[in-house]
Protein backbone atom coordinates (compact mmCIF):
# COMPACT_ATOMS: atom_id res chain seq x y z
CA UNK A 1 0.00 0.00 0.00
CA UNK A 2 1.78 3.34 -0.49
CA UNK A 3 2.62 5.68 2.08
CA UNK A 4 1.85 9.22 2.01
CA UNK A 5 4.13 11.90 2.85
CA UNK A 6 3.40 12.48 6.57
CA UNK A 7 3.33 8.35 6.95
CA UNK A 8 6.51 8.59 5.85
CA UNK A 9 7.66 11.69 7.77
CA UNK A 10 6.80 9.78 10.97
CA UNK A 11 9.16 6.96 10.24
CA UNK A 12 12.31 9.33 9.73
CA UNK A 13 14.92 10.53 12.08
CA UNK A 14 13.44 14.71 11.76
CA UNK A 15 17.04 15.69 11.92
CA UNK A 16 17.03 18.07 8.85
CA UNK A 17 20.49 16.57 8.30
CA UNK A 18 20.53 17.31 4.50
CA UNK A 19 22.68 14.69 3.94
CA UNK A 20 20.06 13.00 1.51
CA UNK A 21 20.47 16.38 -0.64
CA UNK A 22 17.05 17.49 0.21
CA UNK A 23 16.51 20.31 2.87
CA UNK A 24 14.21 18.82 5.27
CA UNK A 25 13.11 15.55 6.86
CA UNK A 26 9.52 16.64 5.67
CA UNK A 27 10.79 17.76 1.55
CA UNK A 28 12.64 14.19 1.79
CA UNK A 29 9.03 12.33 2.68
CA UNK A 30 7.22 14.17 -0.18
CA UNK A 31 10.15 13.25 -2.50
CA UNK A 32 9.79 9.36 -1.23
CA UNK A 33 5.92 9.73 -1.70
CA UNK A 34 6.04 10.63 -5.21
CA UNK A 35 8.51 7.88 -6.17
CA UNK A 36 11.43 10.66 -6.98
CA UNK A 37 13.50 9.46 -4.34
CA UNK A 38 15.20 6.51 -2.74
CA UNK A 39 15.57 5.76 1.20
CA UNK A 40 19.22 4.63 0.44
CA UNK A 41 19.77 8.77 0.46
CA UNK A 42 19.08 8.94 3.75
CA UNK A 43 22.23 7.74 6.17
CA UNK A 44 20.22 7.98 9.22
CA UNK A 45 16.98 5.94 8.72
CA UNK A 46 15.89 3.15 10.86
CA UNK A 47 15.64 -0.32 9.93
CA UNK A 48 11.81 -0.15 11.06
CA UNK A 49 11.70 2.81 8.23
CA UNK A 50 13.58 0.72 5.92
CA UNK A 51 11.78 -2.07 5.94
CA UNK A 52 8.22 -0.13 5.67
CA UNK A 53 9.17 2.32 3.13
CA UNK A 54 11.65 0.76 1.46
CA UNK A 55 10.11 -1.20 -1.09
CA UNK A 56 7.05 1.34 -1.37
CA UNK A 57 8.95 4.56 -1.97
CA UNK A 58 11.23 2.43 -4.70
CA UNK A 59 10.51 4.53 -7.76
CA UNK A 60 9.33 2.32 -10.64
CA UNK A 61 12.16 3.03 -12.96
CA UNK A 62 15.52 2.73 -11.13
CA UNK A 63 18.12 5.49 -11.19
CA UNK A 64 21.21 4.58 -12.90
CA UNK A 65 24.63 6.46 -13.10
CA UNK A 66 27.45 6.57 -15.43
CA UNK A 67 30.88 7.84 -15.26
CA UNK A 68 33.14 9.60 -12.85
CA UNK A 69 31.19 12.46 -10.02
CA UNK A 70 32.84 15.43 -12.09
CA UNK A 71 30.68 14.24 -15.28
CA UNK A 72 27.99 11.63 -14.31
CA UNK A 73 25.26 11.11 -16.19
CA UNK A 74 22.18 10.19 -14.82
CA UNK A 75 19.16 7.84 -15.57
CA UNK A 76 15.76 6.80 -14.89
CA UNK A 77 13.59 7.88 -12.21
CA UNK A 78 10.68 8.85 -14.27
CA UNK A 79 7.43 8.73 -12.78
CA UNK A 80 5.07 9.46 -16.24
CA UNK A 81 4.30 8.27 -19.45
CA UNK A 82 3.11 11.49 -20.20
CA UNK A 83 4.95 15.06 -20.60
CA UNK A 84 1.26 17.17 -19.20
CA UNK A 85 1.20 14.37 -16.55
CA UNK A 86 4.24 15.22 -14.87
CA UNK A 87 7.82 16.80 -16.01
CA UNK A 88 9.97 14.10 -17.37
CA UNK A 89 13.15 13.74 -14.88
CA UNK A 90 16.48 12.77 -16.50
CA UNK A 91 16.96 13.89 -20.32
CA UNK A 92 17.62 11.07 -23.18
CA UNK A 93 21.42 10.88 -22.75
CA UNK A 94 23.48 10.88 -26.10
CA UNK A 95 26.11 8.17 -26.73
CA UNK A 96 28.30 7.82 -30.62
CA UNK A 97 29.87 4.68 -31.07
CA UNK A 98 33.45 4.38 -31.78
CA UNK A 99 35.21 1.22 -33.28
CA UNK A 100 38.40 -0.48 -32.05
CA UNK A 101 39.00 -1.36 -35.72
CA UNK A 102 39.89 2.28 -36.70
CA UNK A 103 43.28 3.91 -36.84
CA UNK A 104 44.89 6.06 -34.24
CA UNK A 105 44.96 9.00 -36.35
CA UNK A 106 40.94 8.43 -37.43
CA UNK A 107 40.17 8.01 -34.08
CA UNK A 108 41.83 10.78 -33.25
CA UNK A 109 39.87 12.49 -35.57
CA UNK A 110 36.73 11.31 -34.46
CA UNK A 111 37.57 11.93 -30.28
CA UNK A 112 37.87 15.45 -31.16
CA UNK A 113 34.68 15.82 -32.92
CA UNK A 114 33.21 14.37 -30.27
CA UNK A 115 34.76 16.25 -27.29
CA UNK A 116 34.65 19.90 -29.63
CA UNK A 117 30.46 19.57 -30.40
CA UNK A 118 29.16 22.27 -28.40
CA UNK A 119 25.50 23.52 -29.24
CA UNK A 120 24.57 26.54 -27.44
CA UNK A 121 20.79 27.44 -26.91
CA UNK A 122 18.68 29.70 -24.77
CA UNK A 123 22.19 29.96 -22.31
CA UNK A 124 22.53 25.75 -22.11
CA UNK A 125 25.35 24.22 -23.76
CA UNK A 126 24.13 21.09 -25.56
CA UNK A 127 26.82 18.00 -26.03
CA UNK A 128 27.02 14.75 -26.48
CA UNK A 129 26.70 12.84 -22.83
CA UNK A 130 28.59 9.31 -23.20
CA UNK A 131 31.19 7.35 -26.16
CA UNK A 132 30.19 4.02 -26.82
CA UNK A 133 33.44 1.65 -27.60
CA UNK A 134 32.32 -1.33 -29.37
CA UNK A 135 35.01 -4.24 -29.46
CA UNK A 136 34.27 -4.89 -33.25
CA UNK A 137 37.37 -7.06 -32.91
CA UNK A 138 36.64 -9.32 -30.58
CA UNK A 139 40.41 -9.09 -29.49
CA UNK A 140 41.56 -7.55 -26.04
CA UNK A 141 44.59 -5.29 -27.07
CA UNK A 142 42.65 -2.73 -29.45
CA UNK A 143 39.60 -2.21 -27.38
CA UNK A 144 41.84 -1.41 -23.96
CA UNK A 145 43.67 1.13 -26.24
CA UNK A 146 40.84 2.54 -27.77
CA UNK A 147 38.85 2.99 -24.42
CA UNK A 148 41.70 4.43 -22.99
CA UNK A 149 41.91 7.14 -25.79
CA UNK A 150 38.11 7.91 -26.42
CA UNK A 151 38.17 8.07 -22.07
CA UNK A 152 41.17 10.63 -22.10
CA UNK A 153 40.29 11.99 -25.50
CA UNK A 154 36.56 12.52 -25.48
CA UNK A 155 35.53 13.54 -21.20
CA UNK A 156 32.39 11.75 -21.59
CA UNK A 157 31.10 8.48 -20.02
CA UNK A 158 31.72 5.54 -21.10
CA UNK A 159 29.89 2.62 -22.77
CA UNK A 160 31.92 -0.22 -22.97
CA UNK A 161 30.52 -2.77 -25.44
CA UNK A 162 31.86 -6.71 -25.83
CA UNK A 163 30.83 -10.47 -26.20
CA UNK A 164 34.26 -11.05 -24.51
CA UNK A 165 34.39 -10.38 -20.85
CA UNK A 166 37.68 -10.83 -20.79
CA UNK A 167 38.12 -7.85 -22.97
CA UNK A 168 35.88 -5.75 -21.20
CA UNK A 169 37.38 -6.60 -17.73
CA UNK A 170 40.88 -5.81 -19.45
CA UNK A 171 39.22 -2.16 -20.29
CA UNK A 172 37.64 -1.98 -16.73
CA UNK A 173 40.96 -2.24 -15.51
CA UNK A 174 42.67 0.36 -17.75
CA UNK A 175 40.01 2.95 -16.71
CA UNK A 176 39.67 2.62 -13.21
CA UNK A 177 36.71 4.96 -11.36
CA UNK A 178 35.05 5.60 -14.56
CA UNK A 179 31.86 3.71 -13.84
CA UNK A 180 31.57 2.96 -17.43
CA UNK A 181 28.17 1.37 -18.00
CA UNK A 182 29.18 -2.48 -19.00
CA UNK A 183 27.13 -3.85 -22.19
CA UNK A 184 25.83 -6.46 -21.63
CA UNK A 185 24.83 -9.18 -19.85
CA UNK A 186 23.07 -11.99 -21.41
CA UNK A 187 21.22 -15.12 -20.06
CA UNK A 188 24.81 -16.77 -21.03
CA UNK A 189 27.42 -14.63 -19.17
CA UNK A 190 25.26 -13.34 -16.44
CA UNK A 191 27.09 -14.25 -13.27
CA UNK A 192 30.59 -13.03 -15.17
CA UNK A 193 29.49 -9.44 -15.72
CA UNK A 194 27.87 -9.28 -12.20
CA UNK A 195 30.92 -10.24 -11.04
CA UNK A 196 32.80 -7.27 -13.10
CA UNK A 197 30.41 -4.73 -12.21
CA UNK A 198 30.42 -5.34 -8.39
CA UNK A 199 34.37 -5.18 -8.52
CA UNK A 200 34.03 -2.36 -10.47
CA UNK A 201 31.15 -0.63 -9.26
CA UNK A 202 29.57 -0.43 -12.58
CA UNK A 203 26.16 -0.13 -14.47
CA UNK A 204 25.23 -3.25 -16.81
CA UNK A 205 23.02 -3.14 -19.70
CA UNK A 206 20.89 -6.47 -19.53
CA UNK A 207 20.24 -7.96 -22.91
CA UNK A 208 18.16 -10.23 -24.01
CA UNK A 209 15.38 -11.33 -27.20
CA UNK A 210 12.11 -11.10 -25.27
CA UNK A 211 10.20 -9.48 -22.35
CA UNK A 212 10.16 -12.37 -20.44
CA UNK A 213 13.73 -13.19 -21.23
CA UNK A 214 14.69 -9.50 -20.26
CA UNK A 215 13.04 -9.60 -17.25
CA UNK A 216 14.06 -13.07 -16.32
CA UNK A 217 17.49 -11.79 -16.51
CA UNK A 218 17.45 -8.71 -14.61
CA UNK A 219 15.80 -10.66 -11.62
CA UNK A 220 18.70 -12.56 -12.19
CA UNK A 221 21.44 -9.85 -11.85
CA UNK A 222 19.35 -8.53 -8.84
CA UNK A 223 19.92 -11.68 -6.81
CA UNK A 224 23.33 -11.31 -8.12
CA UNK A 225 23.73 -8.18 -6.32
CA UNK A 226 23.56 -5.67 -9.42
CA UNK A 227 21.50 -2.54 -8.97
CA UNK A 228 22.10 -0.57 -11.44
CA UNK A 229 20.54 -2.26 -14.66
CA UNK A 230 19.55 -0.10 -18.39
CA UNK A 231 17.19 -2.36 -20.54
CA UNK A 232 18.41 -3.48 -24.11
CA UNK A 233 15.71 -5.32 -26.14
CA UNK A 234 16.89 -5.47 -29.31
CA UNK A 235 14.22 -4.03 -32.16
CA UNK A 236 14.16 -5.13 -35.76
CA UNK A 237 12.73 -1.84 -36.91
CA UNK A 238 11.62 1.59 -35.62
CA UNK A 239 8.02 0.61 -35.01
CA UNK A 240 9.81 -2.72 -32.95
CA UNK A 241 11.43 -0.55 -30.92
CA UNK A 242 8.61 2.12 -30.05
CA UNK A 243 6.57 -0.54 -29.17
CA UNK A 244 9.26 -2.19 -27.14
CA UNK A 245 10.02 1.13 -25.21
CA UNK A 246 5.73 1.69 -24.73
CA UNK A 247 5.54 -1.83 -23.20
CA UNK A 248 8.29 -1.37 -21.12
CA UNK A 249 7.67 2.20 -19.45
CA UNK A 250 3.68 0.85 -18.71
CA UNK A 251 4.53 -2.21 -17.47
CA UNK A 252 6.93 -0.54 -14.30
CA UNK A 253 4.79 2.86 -14.06
CA UNK A 254 1.21 1.05 -14.53
CA UNK A 255 1.82 -1.84 -13.34
CA UNK A 256 4.59 -1.28 -10.87
CA UNK A 257 6.26 -4.48 -12.58
CA UNK A 258 9.72 -4.36 -10.94
CA UNK A 259 11.72 -6.55 -13.28
CA UNK A 260 11.34 -3.99 -15.76
CA UNK A 261 11.54 -1.13 -13.95
CA UNK A 262 14.64 0.25 -15.78
CA UNK A 263 16.09 2.68 -17.97
CA UNK A 264 16.27 1.73 -21.54
CA UNK A 265 18.79 2.01 -24.01
CA UNK A 266 18.27 2.05 -27.74
CA UNK A 267 20.32 1.69 -30.57
CA UNK A 268 20.17 3.85 -34.50
CA UNK A 269 22.32 2.30 -37.10
CA UNK A 270 22.25 2.55 -40.90
CA UNK A 271 19.73 5.17 -41.67
CA UNK A 272 19.99 8.73 -43.86
CA UNK A 273 19.69 11.89 -42.31
CA UNK A 274 16.03 12.15 -42.42
CA UNK A 275 15.57 8.74 -41.29
CA UNK A 276 17.77 8.84 -37.98
CA UNK A 277 16.55 12.47 -36.78
CA UNK A 278 12.57 11.08 -37.09
CA UNK A 279 13.49 7.10 -35.33
CA UNK A 280 15.69 9.08 -32.49
CA UNK A 281 13.01 11.92 -32.18
CA UNK A 282 10.54 9.40 -31.73
CA UNK A 283 12.49 7.60 -29.52
CA UNK A 284 13.62 10.54 -27.52
CA UNK A 285 9.72 11.43 -26.73
CA UNK A 286 9.09 7.68 -26.03
CA UNK A 287 11.36 6.92 -23.51
CA UNK A 288 14.92 5.83 -24.51
CA UNK A 289 17.22 6.83 -21.55
CA UNK A 290 19.59 6.45 -23.68
CA UNK A 291 20.33 6.41 -27.91
CA UNK A 292 23.09 5.80 -29.70
CA UNK A 293 24.29 6.84 -32.74
CA UNK A 294 26.45 4.85 -35.07
CA UNK A 295 28.13 7.90 -36.36
CA UNK A 296 28.29 11.24 -35.61
CA UNK A 297 26.18 13.60 -37.37
CA UNK A 298 25.98 17.00 -36.63
CA UNK A 299 23.53 18.02 -39.19
CA UNK A 300 20.99 15.52 -37.39
CA UNK A 301 22.50 16.57 -33.83
CA UNK A 302 20.92 20.02 -34.50
CA UNK A 303 17.40 19.34 -34.45
CA UNK A 304 17.86 16.66 -31.93
CA UNK A 305 19.31 18.30 -29.53
CA UNK A 306 16.57 21.03 -29.92
CA UNK A 307 13.93 18.66 -29.52
CA UNK A 308 15.51 16.50 -26.11
CA UNK A 309 15.87 20.10 -24.58
CA UNK A 310 11.99 21.05 -25.22
CA UNK A 311 10.98 17.93 -24.07
CA UNK A 312 12.49 17.55 -20.63
CA UNK A 313 11.46 21.52 -19.90
CA UNK A 314 9.49 21.50 -17.41
CA UNK A 315 6.57 22.81 -18.79
CA UNK A 316 5.15 24.19 -15.44
CA UNK A 317 8.20 26.53 -14.97
CA UNK A 318 9.54 27.10 -18.30
CA UNK A 319 13.38 28.45 -18.93
CA UNK A 320 13.82 31.92 -17.37
CA UNK A 321 16.81 34.35 -17.04
CA UNK A 322 16.99 36.87 -14.09
CA UNK A 323 15.29 39.93 -14.43
CA UNK A 324 17.57 43.01 -14.25
CA UNK A 325 18.65 45.71 -16.94
CA UNK A 326 21.00 43.56 -19.30
CA UNK A 327 23.73 45.89 -21.54
CA UNK A 328 24.32 44.38 -24.65
CA UNK A 329 27.32 45.78 -26.45
CA UNK A 330 29.43 48.72 -25.34
CA UNK A 331 26.47 50.85 -23.80
CA UNK A 332 26.32 54.59 -22.12
CA UNK A 333 23.68 56.71 -20.73
CA UNK A 334 22.37 57.55 -24.11
CA UNK A 335 22.23 53.80 -25.44
CA UNK A 336 18.52 52.48 -26.82
CA UNK A 337 16.63 50.75 -24.51
CA UNK A 338 14.13 47.69 -25.02
CA UNK A 339 12.27 45.98 -22.73
CA UNK A 340 10.76 42.35 -22.63
CA UNK A 341 10.17 39.32 -20.79
CA UNK A 342 12.29 36.95 -18.68
CA UNK A 343 11.70 34.02 -21.02
CA UNK A 344 14.81 32.60 -21.99
CA UNK A 345 14.09 32.28 -25.62
CA UNK A 346 12.96 35.72 -26.14
CA UNK A 347 15.49 37.10 -23.87
CA UNK A 348 17.86 35.07 -26.11
CA UNK A 349 16.43 35.84 -29.34
CA UNK A 350 16.38 39.77 -28.72
CA UNK A 351 19.63 39.68 -27.08
CA UNK A 352 21.27 38.57 -30.13
CA UNK A 353 19.56 40.49 -32.44
CA UNK A 354 20.59 43.37 -30.55
CA UNK A 355 24.10 42.02 -31.02
CA UNK A 356 23.53 41.68 -34.49
CA UNK A 357 22.22 45.13 -35.27
CA UNK A 358 25.81 46.79 -33.89
CA UNK A 359 24.11 49.23 -31.43
CA UNK A 360 24.98 48.73 -28.13
CA UNK A 361 21.32 48.81 -26.01
CA UNK A 362 19.67 48.41 -22.63
CA UNK A 363 17.77 44.97 -22.07
CA UNK A 364 15.03 45.57 -19.40
CA UNK A 365 14.29 42.20 -18.50
CA UNK A 366 10.90 41.85 -16.43
CA UNK A 367 9.84 39.08 -13.91
CA UNK A 368 7.37 37.15 -16.07
CA UNK A 369 7.51 33.58 -14.21
CA UNK A 370 9.44 33.01 -17.58
CA UNK A 371 6.31 33.51 -19.93
CA UNK A 372 6.86 35.13 -23.34
CA UNK A 373 5.79 38.41 -24.42
CA UNK A 374 2.08 37.62 -25.67
CA UNK A 375 1.35 35.29 -22.87
CA UNK A 376 2.74 36.99 -19.96
CA UNK A 377 0.21 40.39 -21.63
CA UNK A 378 -2.38 38.10 -21.54
CA UNK A 379 -1.66 36.54 -17.89
CA UNK A 380 -1.36 39.96 -16.75
CA UNK A 381 2.11 39.52 -15.62
CA UNK A 382 3.48 42.03 -18.57
CA UNK A 383 1.78 45.25 -18.47
CA UNK A 384 2.27 48.63 -18.51
CA UNK A 385 2.10 49.07 -14.04
CA UNK A 386 4.70 46.28 -14.13
CA UNK A 387 6.89 47.62 -16.40
CA UNK A 388 6.95 50.88 -14.84
CA UNK A 389 7.58 48.71 -11.72
CA UNK A 390 10.26 46.77 -12.42
CA UNK A 391 11.82 49.70 -14.54
CA UNK A 392 11.94 51.80 -10.76
CA UNK A 393 13.11 48.60 -8.70
CA UNK A 394 15.85 48.49 -10.86
CA UNK A 395 16.69 52.29 -10.75
CA UNK A 396 16.50 52.22 -14.79
CA UNK A 397 16.70 56.27 -14.41
CA UNK A 398 19.79 56.69 -12.79
CA UNK A 399 21.53 54.42 -15.21
CA UNK A 400 20.59 56.49 -18.17
CA UNK A 401 19.88 59.81 -19.78
CA UNK A 402 17.95 58.83 -22.37
CA UNK A 403 14.12 58.73 -21.85
CA UNK A 404 12.90 56.86 -24.65
CA UNK A 405 11.79 53.03 -24.58
CA UNK A 406 11.30 50.38 -27.10
CA UNK A 407 8.41 47.73 -26.04
CA UNK A 408 7.52 44.61 -28.34
CA UNK A 409 5.45 45.27 -30.96
CA UNK A 410 2.95 42.81 -30.17
CA UNK A 411 1.53 44.93 -26.88
CA UNK A 412 1.84 47.66 -28.86
CA UNK A 413 -1.43 48.71 -26.94
CA UNK A 414 0.86 49.05 -23.93
CA UNK A 415 2.31 52.29 -25.15
CA UNK A 416 -0.27 54.86 -24.12
CA UNK A 417 -0.42 53.44 -20.43
CA UNK A 418 2.99 53.19 -20.06
CA UNK A 419 4.00 56.64 -21.12
CA UNK A 420 1.26 57.65 -17.98
CA UNK A 421 3.17 55.30 -15.60
CA UNK A 422 6.30 56.45 -16.73
CA UNK A 423 5.95 59.98 -16.45
CA UNK A 424 8.23 62.31 -18.95
CA UNK A 425 9.19 58.64 -20.77
CA UNK A 426 8.39 58.52 -24.40
CA UNK A 427 7.34 55.34 -25.23
CA UNK A 428 7.65 53.48 -29.14
CA UNK A 429 6.55 50.28 -31.04
CA UNK A 430 9.28 47.72 -31.88
CA UNK A 431 8.54 44.95 -34.27
CA UNK A 432 6.80 42.04 -33.95
CA UNK A 433 9.79 39.88 -34.83
CA UNK A 434 13.12 39.73 -33.02
CA UNK A 435 14.76 39.77 -36.83
CA UNK A 436 13.89 42.92 -37.42
CA UNK A 437 15.24 44.24 -34.19
CA UNK A 438 18.56 45.59 -35.93
CA UNK A 439 16.23 47.84 -38.38
CA UNK A 440 14.32 49.65 -35.68
CA UNK A 441 17.19 49.86 -33.73
CA UNK A 442 19.01 51.67 -35.94
CA UNK A 443 16.26 53.92 -36.54
CA UNK A 444 15.92 54.38 -33.28
CA UNK A 445 19.36 55.07 -32.44
CA UNK A 446 18.56 57.63 -35.28
CA UNK A 447 16.02 59.93 -33.76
Amino acid sequence: MALTGLQIFQLLPKTNCTECGVPTCMAFAMKLAAKNAELAACPYASDQAIQTIGAASRPPIRLVTIGPPDREVKLGNEVAMFRHEKTFVHPTAFAVAFYDDVSSLDLGHLVADTREYCLERVGEQLRLNLALVDNFTGQVAPFVETVKMVAGGTGRGLILMSDNPDALQAALQAVPDQRPLIHAATAQNAERIAALAKDHGAPVVARADSLDDLAQLTVKLEGLGVEQIVLHLPAANPAAALQHNTVIRKAALRSDFRPLGYPIINFVTGQDLPEMVADVSTLICKYASIVVFDRQANEALLPLMILRQNIFTDPQKPIQVEPKIYQVGDVDESSPILVTTNFSLTYFLVSGEIENSGVAAHLVVVECEGMSVLTAWAAGKFTAPKIAEACKAMGLEQQVRTRRMLIPGHVAQLSGELEECMPGWEIRVGPREAADIPTALRLHAGG
